[in-house]
């Protein structure tokens, strides 16, 4: 029922993305959690609350032994006799502590893997929503090359029928038109192939019929440093691993105290000679650790230092690849503003071109030359676009001011 009603619900706000080119965020939201990897991060959550809950309980439990038996004595009779020894042991003082201690951190670094698996998951439909953007545009641009030759190409032919132009011109613009006919395949086959990965993998999210035209980019309100700040500040990475650290000094602390055995202690009630001889007694098991036990401490200290190296370097990497993202995202916005205006200097050209081989002025060769450096300048700008997009929504992701929070 909640699959039929999210489906339901992403069908009907569909129309939003006239105005966007990203889907709406609650849906979004919604979609994210359905997604396998968050639930099965969720389910680990899960799991290590259980594990809390039986630290604190502890492992010890009652234990019932006991023996029934029948002794037969040389010149006497026969006797019925038993045994039971009613028995637990117990933890010393301090471990019950960090006992719960140690699970209350697992269910702390349990719920950071989960947020960070919602992270993952946002960056991946963030890149296979934006792979399926740009194929789309990529492919509205060839069909607008495809109509820009077709027109040319008519305009040949009709030179052609008045002796004005060389059959060789027609078959010119008729290879033009050919080639970027490939262009559209080519594009198409892209679109379709960006479609299906992105609909196989977050299932949930209807699609619309076309991919939306890839939004203008623009720094966002919160400024591209602070987002930068933010990833760093709100990282679940960072937080698993100082966590886990915490979690490793805790068992180093408990190994290192159960060099101490825990001791048994019970009571043993017995009878002997078929009830001649009966009793009842306190019972205590203490064992001595030794090497095994203490190679068990050096081992839990080794891997708390091992985590606490961790920690710092994960830091370090989520600092890195904050400071990475800050970079290529101004970069992105830089390469976009270039394209823009490559693509302005070649469609004038373009322009200037069909009016001078409409005029007789130019050789249709150098017009389906201007044609062709203009269709490549737009495309370079659609993929800069797409990048500049692409980049400023995953700085936004990281710093966790949208999609996840």
């Amino acid at each position: 029922m909640r699959r039929l009603a999210l489906a339901a619900l992403l069908a009907t706000a569909a129309p939003v993305l006239a105005q966007s080119d990203l889907p709406p965020e609650p849906l979004v939201e919604q979609v994210l959690e359905l997604y396998p990897g968050t639930l099965a991060a969720d389910a680990d959550v899960a799991a290590a609350r259980a594990e809390g809950r039986a630290l604190a309980t502890g492992a010890h439990e009652v234990t019932l032994t006991g023996t029934v038996s029948r002794r037969s004595v040389e010149n006497d009779r026969r006797f019925a006799e038993y045994d039971g020894t009613l028995s637990r042991a117990f933890r010393l003082p301090g471990k019950a502590r960090l006992d719960r201690q140690a699970g209350a951190l697992g269910v702390e670094i349990a719920q950071n893997l989960a947020e960070d698996a919602r992270h993952q998951a946002a960056l991946t439909l963030a890149q296979l929503w934006y792979d399926w953007v740009r194929a789309g545009e990529q492919h509205r641009n060839a069909e607008a090359l495809v109509a820009n030759q077709d027109a040319a190409a008519a305009a040949v032919r009709r030179r052609v029928a008045l002796r004005d132009a060389a059959p060789l011109d027609l078959e010119q613009a008729l290879s033009a038109v050919a080639a970027a006919r490939v262009q559209v395949a080519d594009a198409l086959a892209e679109r379709e192939r960006a479609r299906a990965l992105l609909a196989g993998t977050f299932a949930e999210l209807a699609l619309p019929a076309e991919p939306p035209r890839p939004a203008t980019p623009a720094e966002p309100a919160e400024g591209l440093d602070q987002l930068r700040d933010w990833a760093v500040e709100r990282s679940h990475d960072i937080t698993a691993a100082a966590r886990t650290a915490d979690q490793k000094a805790v068992l180093a602390s408990r190994a290192r105290l159960d060099r101490i055995a825990d001791p048994s202690v019970g009571v043993r009630v017995f009878s002997e000679r078929g009830g001649e001889e009966q009793g009842a007694g306190l019972y205590a098991s203490i064992p001595f650790g030794g090497g095994h036990r203490r190679a068990l401490a050096d081992q839990a200290s080794a891997q708390a230092s091992a985590a606490t190296a961790q920690s710092s370097l994960t830091r370090r990497k989520v600092e890195a690849e904050a400071a990475a993202d800050l970079a290529e995202t101004r970069a992105r916005l830089s390469a976009w503003a270039a394209s823009r205006e490559a693509v302005a200097r070649a469609e004038a050209s373009a322009r200037l071109s069909a009016r001078g081989q409409d005029l007789g002025e130019i050789d249709l060769a150098d017009r389906l030359y201007a044609e062709r450096q203009a269709n490549d300048a737009r495309r370079l700008e659609i993929e800069a676009r797409v990048n500049a997009d692409l980049a400023i929504l995953k700085l936004r992701i990281d710093a966790h001011s949208l999609w996840i929070h």
